[in-house]
């Protein structure tokens, strides 16, 4: 138990500086051999920045760890609308781009809407997973073809002619290897922690582990508020919770198919990833801009959920366990060595 937190922290750590190398490199190497912008910045960059929440619900699930990997899930698509948000909001207020309104939005509603219905009777099946997929196929050519203009800016602007193809190649190799790496110790960690603690695995997948995984997003979408670059960070949240819904939920469906668990993730924390994610999505129409107030609802928001799902994730084996540990009092004629009265 005294390994398991600082073998968390450090896969973390290990997961985001690995993830970070691996979408750096990638996109470079995709500009070196003139793939255009617009995939890059929905294929390269979409599926880098899920690239943790994948490996780490996809290796829980593979390990029969389902409530882990789907918490992550959860609790990485809730985070980024709430917790990276309100981070965000109170750095400056974020204007809304239409394409949220029209594109991002309604797409996320309805990745987390085709997941939740999947998990809803606590379980994933393998076509389940590969129904995910092929929707995120569909997604991808959708929005490589409505959203040239929009991703071109967030793709890496190095001058080409200061890359190195060697170089580039090393980064992403070396930030594949880290992220599996540090995916895995998060797994190891996390699981122990829950077993250590009584609790579910969904818990720790939805706080601890979500937390962890959704750090990239935040440290991107602070940096890009300072800048005052803000037009996009609202779109780019709901992106990755595109992805997080039919890339990181169709891979754990494909490799670890089976029954969740927790109870509390398939009814309490469905209803919580789409309650945060309606009311991330009516602000941006509301108000067409985010700002402290609305950010500190987010958060307030999540605080409320954890300690919900806290209060009823106990782990339903410990719950047994106590059960049968009670001694069961027999009747005194039917305790053993006792000699029935005669009928």
């Amino acid at each position: 138990m005294a390994i398991d937190f600082p073998l968390l922290v450090v896969g973390l750590a290990l997961l985001v500086w690995s993830a970070d190398q691996f979408v750096l490199g990638a996109s470079r190497l995709a500009t070196l051999v003139s793939l255009p912008p617009i995939v890059i910045g929905a294929v390269v960059m979409g599926f880098g920045t899920s690239a943790p929440e994948m490996l780490v619900s996809a290796l829980a699930a593979a390990g029969g760890d389902r409530d882990l990997g789907v918490g992550n899930i959860i609790g990485s698509n809730v985070a980024n609308l709430s917790v990276v948000l309100f981070t965000a909001g109170f750095v400056a207020t974020m204007s809304i781009p239409k394409s949220v309104i029209t594109r991002e939005g309604p797409l996320a509603i309805a990745s987390s809407l085709l997941l939740s219905a999947f998990i809803l009777d606590g379980s994933i099946a393998r076509w389940q997973g590969a129904v995910l997929v092929v929707v995120l196929v569909v997604v991808i050519v959708y929005l490589i073809k409505s959203g040239q203009a929009d991703v071109a800016d967030v793709i890496d602007t190095t001058d080409p002619a200061e890359m190195s193809s060697p170089r580039e190649t090393g980064r992403t190799v070396v930030g594949l290897v880290g992220t599996v790496g540090g995916a895995q110790m998060v797994v190891w960690s996390a699981t122990d922690i829950a077993e250590e603690f009584g609790v579910s695995g969904g818990l720790i997948g939805f706080t601890l582990v979500a937390l962890g995984t959704s750090l990239p997003e935040l440290v991107t979408t602070v940096a890009s508020a300072r800048r005052g670059e803000t037009d996009l960070i609202v779109g780019n949240l709901f992106g990755s919770n595109i992805f997080n819904a039919l890339a990181v939920g169709g891979a754990l469906g494909l490799v670890g198919p089976g029954s969740i668990d927790d109870p509390s993730l398939t009814d309490w924390g469905i209803a919580i990833m789409m309650v945060v994610t309606l009311g991330a999505f009516a602000m941006a129409i509301v108000g067409r801009n985010l700002n402290r107030i609305e950010g500190i609802v987010l958060v307030a928001a999540y605080v409320g959920a954890t300690a919900l799902l806290a209060s009823l994730a106990a782990d339903p084996d410990e719950l047994e366990d106590d059960a049968s540990s009670v001694p069961v009092e027999l009747d005194a004629p039917t305790r053993q060595g006792a000699v029935a009265p005669p009928i």
